[in-house]
């Protein structure tokens, strides 16, 4: 953590830039390690009719693992060192208010599906965030859902999906 005054004299805190560039950097690395060893196991080589098929995406992953242990190396060992504060504790407080719900609704739709997830995460973030009146967060939430409900499974017969648990199975869909 890293301390920064501020012009009107408070300090704030939080984390460096430098600090999350190495760790975005030590991630694309992983990802760049993980498509390397699942490329070569596919067959990175040369066969008797052309490439294998993990040997582009070998190439891929080790540009890719060149290019995190580069900005990994440099973050850490570099000259300037970035050591602004990149996210402090208020900021971070807000992204979670948005990220942590966004997550829960991903996880719900595999649960219950993309409609009736979809609903609820418009409703509670009008009511929560928005500070709408609860009615009309409700009204613009099921009107926002069966507009896409019809679009999708009525008028273009694409049906999305309905969750382990369809709770709209009444509705014969």
């Amino acid at each position: 953590m890293d301390q920064h005054s501020e012009s009107n004299g408070g300090v704030r805190t939080g984390v460096a830039h430098y600090v999350v560039e190495a760790a975005v950097a030590g991630l694309l690395l992983l990802l760049g390690i993980i498509v390397a060893i699942s490329s070569w196991e596919l067959g990175a080589g040369w066969t008797s009719d052309g490439p294998g098929s993990g040997y582009f995406p070998f190439y891929i992953g080790l540009v890719i693992c060149i290019s995190g242990a580069g900005t990994l190396f440099q973050a850490l060992f570099g000259k300037e060192k970035n050591t602004e504060i990149f996210v402090d504790g208020e900021q971070l407080k807000r992204i979670l208010q948005v990220l942590i719900p966004a997550a829960i609704y991903v996880g719900a739709i595999q649960l219950i599906g993309i409609y009736v997830a979809s609903a609820i995460y418009i409703a509670l973030f009008m009511i929560f965030l928005g500070k709408f009146a609860p009615w009309k967060a409700i009204v613009a939430a099921l009107g926002v859902n069966t507009l896409f409900f019809m679009m999708f499974e009525v008028w273009f017969k694409v049906p999305l999906y309905k969750g382990a648990v369809n709770l709209l199975s009444f509705l014969g869909y």
